[in-house]
């Protein structure tokens, strides 16, 4: 961080419901098959919002509605523990969540440029010990399941920054959490949306699709991961415009997702610069919402993701121009994969660096809190361990570009990619 910001912190304080939950205390949250799928195997995660218009007090104000939204989230207050069974449970202890109040030298306006460094990132939130952090120790089990900070600027602007662990919510889940803080407070007397976690959430939760449950464990038993550099990328909407409207006349109409367009875009562009060979095996992993095949209640804010692997051979995807690539990520993605999928790639002997995890925080809700003083400017990611499967993830942003966060090449002599994809670019990369 420059030598011209400081970032003051307060000490820790737990922060748990304003009320007492009737019956809480001795419930114990049975983690759904999803919660499983991501419990103790993959690291917490991290969002940042970024505030620019002042509102009273931000630290009281969030503090206050964080408090208020936990009476009705009250088992995020909890702790997580082994199940007599085997596995894990949310126990609603109600020990509440880590709260952190801190205040920045300059004004945002002086560091908007450096908000994606994960050196200042760093100064930002807090984050589970290294040593504790996806583990089994005592210690983890003592780790409060959310981690809060909120930075004020100067300028009267702030950044909330949030870690969470990944057994109690997904991205949307998270979403909807600061959403209802947002709205308690603003002094509504409820969340909008009523809060979901029981057992009875999920109509289909025997476990997902056997597919996606096996790839699951592949990913993270089989697969080896390697040091990454982080990287931010941006694509300019008049890009994956264009392309859009290319695939449409080429394909009879048919539409595709700004967000395919990217992951397309990246995907060619990763795999011409980290290619070991035409044979070798490239695979786009896509983040898969499942709450319509398991018929999730309105309301819930459990795990219900898997990952979807679109997979082929580095030479196709390299000579490939991106329409005909997005037309090869359609097909395959209205196909449903099988047994003949993992056999493929275990028989292909896959690693780690051969595959590519795509997720889009757009349209989730991330961008959907407000305080008081209206709703983010920006939203950030960040994973502090760089030591991982590629990944990338496009993030709402009002800006006419989607910026793309990733850690997707190795760190230390990587290939050479662009920051900024343009429009000339396309049919190139």
């Amino acid at each position: 961080m420059s030598s011209k910001v400081v970032i003051s912190k307060a000490p820790s304080v737990a922060v748990g419901p304003s009320e007492q939950v009737e019956g809480a205390g001795g419930d114990t949250i049975v983690l759904s098959s999803y919660d499983k799928l991501f419990a103790r195997t993959v690291a917490a995660g991290t969002v940042f919002l970024v505030f620019e218009h002042p509102i009273h007090d931000p630290v009281e104000t969030i503090k206050t509605g964080l408090s208020r939204a936990l009476i009705h989230y009250y088992p995020i207050s909890g702790r997580l523990a082994p199940a007599a069974n085997g596995g894990f449970v949310i126990n609603c202890s109600g020990e509440g969540v880590s709260f952190v109040a801190a205040s920045a030298s300059c004004t945002m306006k002086a560091v908007r440029s450096k908000l994606s460094d994960p050196s200042v990132q760093d100064q930002l939130a807090i984050f589970y010990p290294v040593s504790t952090s996806g583990t089994d120790s005592d210690d983890s089990y003592s780790q409060p399941l959310l981690l809060v900070q909120v930075t004020v600027f100067s300028c009267g602007g702030f950044v909330l920054g949030v870690t969470w662990d990944h057994a109690v919510s997904d991205g949307l889940g998270l979403a909807q959490f600061l959403q209802a803080i947002g709205e308690m407070a603003r002094g509504a007397p409820s969340p909008s949306v009523v809060p979901v976690r029981t057992s009875d959430a999920l109509a289909l939760d025997d476990a997902p699709p056997p597919f996606y449950a096996e790839f699951m464990q592949f990913m993270t038993g089989s697969l080896q991961p390697c040091p990454m550099a982080f990287l931010s990328v941006t694509v300019p909407s008049s890009l994956t415009m264009r392309v859009q409207q290319d695939y449409a006349r080429r394909y009879r109409g048919r539409r595709c997702s700004a967000f395919d367009v990217v992951a397309a875009v990246l995907w060619r562009c990763r795999t011409r610069a980290t290619m070991s060979g035409p044979e070798a095996l490239s695979v786009l992993v896509y983040a898969e919402n499942m709450r319509k095949h398991a018929g999730a209640r309105e309301g819930y804010y459990g795990n219900c993701l898997t990952a979807r692997p679109i997979i082929s051979v580095s030479g196709t995807v390299a000579s490939m121009d991106v329409v005909e690539l997005l037309e090869m990520i359609r097909r395959e993605k209205e196909r449903a994969p099988g047994r003949s999928d993992m056999d493929r790639l275990r028989a292909g002997q896959l690693n780690g660096y051969d595959l590519l995890r795509v997720s889009s925080w757009r349209g989730i809700g991330l961008d959907a809190p407000d305080f008081g003083g209206g709703k983010p400017v920006r939203v950030m990611g960040n994973w502090r361990d760089r030591t991982s499967l590629p990944l990338c993830a496009s993030l709402p942003c009002k800006d006419d570009y989607y910026n793309v966060i990733s850690m997707f090449v190795q760190g230390g002599a990587r290939p050479r990619l662009p920051q900024r994809v343009g429009d000339d670019d396309s049919s190139r990369l």
